[in-house]
């Protein structure tokens, strides 16, 4: 299947009137509701290039790489298409409208010039064109015109409510594995063992995929999107490609939030939520909780605070009601090209409190700081380990020039830090465990300084104020959450020091000899 024919299937299976595909632009269906971009990243040169040779009739290729414009027929799986192309210096599009609407050596109508897009080599762009071949399709799919594919959610929703039903968190297809669970941090398999073949595995995963994920993920290799059943929960989905052929993994959303009691979040956590404005980051490897930690603070600010609460997201997770805020949650993709865009944006639509649901980039830290010092209280997600170690993963992500600068700007706006990893109970479940910055003076002149390695030191001493080390917190799971103590050791960033504070409180850890810490 030649790659433009997975536009031409929403294009006639949605009944619009054009499709235009342009180097520098992003994929566009046009309609009577307007336009509406079928992909999140401008296309390569390559692509679109190799777009047009894949369909062109060989006896005119010559004749399309003249300026000009130029217009040919083209009978895809999906039906026939009338192919536009108009090729100018640095600019080459193609307008593909249903049917035959001419004969293919008729010249096209004239049209506007379109202004040169600069041609980027970006990987997200070239990707598609090294793209290995999808031969795991099935030929009924690659054949069927779009209106009479009929997609099957049933036996996917069977695993995902199967999975659901024994708690587990994670759900892994893989070509050619059995259904695998992830419960309490642990892998195992579902009832249904047998392996998904790759053309199976591919109709279930594309039976719950929205159209638009769909090309996406033809063109990119991987896609994320949300996905809900009713009476069940939502879905966060990723849809991927290994060596061996499609794959997805699906995480449960909890369809009732869970609140902040519920969860056990300290009042000094609590208290970030109190702010006017400033920058709040939850941090904390993948698979943590940081999802959940943000939607009780977002939950809890919802019955407490009359305010207007913008949530940017990368699929929507957890689903806000209004009750005392006004929550408009944007998801990147379907309402949004991107986080940076969203962020700018926000800041035209009247917001009190905006939700960055990753600070991905250099661009997309720097505005959220912007916004924090502007007068808005701005929540964000950082993949780092520590409290301390996210204040310098905020700085090293700009130029060396700008690194003063950055620290000075941090310094004023950030308000606190939230790093957090889940611990095995013993006996089943997981729990917390939630190490806490809050930004003091004291604290807000050693990023000023650049002194971010004495902050562990003052977060030991900050007790009273409500600050909490990792290692305390770890502590505290062994002592009061049934977690055990070769556990938490295990997930301390120091397990030297760890060692030592438990010995001093009297845990025993029973570790194997290479687990054991220096003396000394």
């Amino acid at each position: 299947m030649n790659r433009i024919d997975r536009f031409v299937e929403v294009l006639l299976e949605r009944g619009a009137q054009c499709l235009r595909v342009a180097i520098g632009s992003e994929a566009e269906l046009e309609g009577d509701g307007g336009r509406k971009r079928l992909t999140r990243a401008p296309l390569g040169e390559r692509l679109v290039t190799q777009m047009l040779h894949e369909i062109a009739p060989p006896a005119r290729l010559a004749e399309l790489e003249t300026a000009g414009d130029h217009a040919f027929a083209y009978t895809s799986p999906h039906g026939e298409v009338m192919v536009s192309v108009h090729r100018a210096e640095g600019v080459l599009e193609l307008e593909l409208t249903p049917g035959n609407a001419g004969s293919p050596e008729a010249a096209p109508a004239a049209r506007p010039p379109v202004e040169a897009a600069p041609v980027t080599d970006a990987p997200v762009t070239d990707a598609p064109v090294t793209d290995a071949p999808v031969t795991d399709a099935p030929s009924a799919v690659t054949a069927t015109p779009a209106a009479a594919v009929s997609w099957d959610s049933t036996a996917i929703d069977a695993l995902l409510r199967e999975m659901a039903e024994r708690g587990c968190s994670d759900l892994h297809l893989s070509t050619n594995s059995p259904p695998l669970v992830r419960k309490d941090g642990g892998i195992g398999e579902l009832s249904s063992s047998e392996p998904l073949e790759g053309p199976r595995l591919r109709e279930m995963l594309y039976s719950i995929t929205p159209d638009q994920r769909r090309i996406e993920f033809e063109e990119c290799n991987d896609t994320d999107f949300a996905y809900e059943i009713g009476g069940v929960g939502r879905f966060r989905c990723n849809l991927f490609r290994d060596r061996h052929g499609v794959g997805g993994v699906f995480r449960v959303i909890p369809t009732e939030i869970l609140t902040a009691d519920q969860l056990g979040l300290p009042s000094s956590i609590l208290n970030l939520c109190d702010f006017s404005k400033g920058l709040v980051v939850v941090t904390g490897p993948t698979g943590s909780g940081k999802s959940t930690t943000l939607a009780a603070m977002i939950d809890h600010i919802n019955k407490t605070r009359s305010d207007h609460v913008i949530t940017i997201e990368d699929p929507i997770e957890f689903v806000h009601r209004n009750r005392k805020c006004l929550i408009n949650q944007r998801e990147v993709g379907n309402h949004t090209a991107g986080f940076k865009p969203a962020l700018r944006a926000a800041l035209r639509e009247d917001p009190d409190i905006v939700l960055v649901g990753e600070m991905r980039d250099l661009e997309t830290i720097e505005i959220a700081i912007e916004t924090a010092e502007t007068g808005h209280l701005v929540f964000g997600t950082l993949h780092t380990s520590t409290a301390g170690s996210t204040v310098d993963r905020i700085i090293d992500q700009f130029p060396t020039d700008r690194q003063s600068q950055i620290r000075t700007m941090l310094a004023s706006s950030l308000r606190g830090v939230v790093a957090q990893t889940l611990c095995k109970k013993v006996g089943g479940g997981r729990a917390a465990a939630l190490e806490v910055l809050l930004i003091t003076a004291a604290v807000s002149n050693l990023i000023r300084e650049g002194k971010t390695f004495q902050i562990p030191s003052l977060m030991q001493t900050g007790g009273k104020l409500g600050m909490v080390t990792l290692n305390d917190a770890l502590i505290a799971l062994v002592q009061e959450a049934g977690v055990a103590p070769e556990e938490a050791y295990r997930r301390a960033v120091d397990p030297k020091e760890f060692a030592r504070a438990a010995k001093a409180k009297g845990i025993n850890l029973s570790l194997d000899p290479g687990d054991q810490p220096e003396a000394g």
